[in-house]
């Protein structure tokens, strides 16, 4: 992609200036892509895959571009607005989303050579603690999963999820308390402090 400058936004410009300039000349709204794409689309790949994420991208942005006259101008900041579009547009992936999880949870781990006993061991440890993670994910209910990921995938604060979601902010912090207790307890680990991957941005 080519930089936000060669699209014609301003040094400095907010996302919500360019997207009101986009009302009028609809060519400005890719300085919003060239600037958020990347995010949004590694997002999606987390949560879907890499070859379905390409796909909702593109419908991201389209139905991001088609809604951008209902966009909040006073927010300078498009991404939660984005993030919000994206996990809408998973909400209808939901179901095959879950099932790909279990399935992963469930595949084996294949033998290796012998005399590579410590790494097998270690890659053993590993993908059985990425089984029941993914587990622990699939079992969540759908608002408290995405709470969960938008907070530790993509280090949005309390505030920017609310945004995204369109929910208060106490029912974010309902929602992320209610999704850690479960994965820890999937988990076995009591104490949150020893699961930083999820809960550190929180």
């Amino acid at each position: 992609m080519s930089p936000a400058g060669q699209r014609g936004s301003s040094p400095g410009e907010d996302d919500a200036a360019v997207i009101g300039r986009s009302l009028a000349d609809p060519d400005t709204f890719a300085v919003i892509f060239d600037r958020h794409s990347p995010a949004i689309a590694r997002y999606l790949a987390r949560r879907l895959g890499r070859q379905i994420a390409d796909d909702l991208l593109a419908e991201t942005f389209l139905a991001a571009f088609r809604t951008r006259k209902q966009y909040d101008l006073t927010r300078p900041h498009a991404l939660p607005w984005l993030y919000g579009i994206a996990t809408n547009m998973l909400a209808r992936h939901r179901r095959e989303e879950a099932r790909e999880l279990r399935l992963l949870a469930a595949v084996p781990v294949e033998d290796a050579e012998e005399g590579h006993a410590e790494r097998v061991a270690a890659q053993v440890t590993a993908e059985a603690m990425n089984g029941l993670l993914r587990q622990a994910l699939a079992g969540l209910a759908d608002g408290d999963r995405d709470v969960l990921l938008l907070v530790a995938w993509e280090g949005l604060a309390y505030d920017e999820v609310a945004a995204a979601l369109e929910i208060p902010v106490g029912t974010v912090r309902s929602r992320l308390h209610r999704a850690r207790k479960k994965v820890r307890v999937v988990l076995d680990l009591p104490d949150p402090a020893t699961h930083e991957e999820i809960t550190h941005h929180g």
